[in-house]
């Protein structure tokens, strides 16, 4: 389901197929089962991970997508880009940057398609780590080192169309330096 940056896929791999920002975290112990705030989360993972969701919204243009049918549909997720593991620390610094960073979602010419930030998951996407930390223990289960949280949509749906490409490019996540990964479409 998960695959490199760059990456040449069909653009007909859903009947209604889109792209969103991103953004996943991975979990470094699973000592963050214990974790009790949003920032007591970020001393138990070990890196965040840029990624394009590519999802299917399978149902026609005409029917109203709530949330009853997003579950469905398992939210739509088909695959994903996932770019290059970037290392977090336990630190102020940090929890600001996720919080702060921005996400710009841009076509092959460098148009922006759609655009947000971190502040828009939750407030903070540790907000999205507890939730998700919580929801599982409300069924029984815990995280374990290593397991991938995607922490949902920083941006708008984008349609995918063939013999294009979808760029997203992180701002603030890392110091003096943009991150951008992207996908193109057979």
């Amino acid at each position: 389901m998960l695959l490199e940056n760059g990456s040449v896929i069909s653009a007909k791999f859903g009947s209604r197929p889109i792209g969103e920002g991103d953004l996943i975290m991975r979990v470094g112990s699973a000592e963050i089962n214990n974790a009790q705030t949003p920032r007591e989360t970020l001393k138990y993972l070990d890196a965040v991970i840029p990624f394009i969701e590519l999802g299917d919204l399978v149902y026609s243009q005409d029917i109203k997508i709530d949330a009853p049918a997003l579950l469905a549909i398992n939210v739509g997720a088909r695959t994903g880009i996932l770019g290059e593991p970037i290392p977090v620390a336990d630190t102020d610094e940090w929890e600001n940057r996720l919080q702060n960073l921005r996400i710009e979602m841009l076509d092959e010419n460098g148009k922006v398609l759609a655009s947000g930030n971190g502040s828009g998951l939750l407030g903070n996407p540790l907000n999205v780590v507890l939730w998700i930390k919580d929801s599982l223990q409300a069924e029984g289960k815990e995280l374990k080192k290593g397991d991938l949280l995607s922490l949902g949509s920083m941006t708008s749906f984008i349609p995918v169309k063939s013999n294009s490409t979808i760029r997203a490019r992180y701002l603030d996540l890392e110091p003096n330096k943009t991150v951008e990964i992207f996908v193109k479409f057979e």
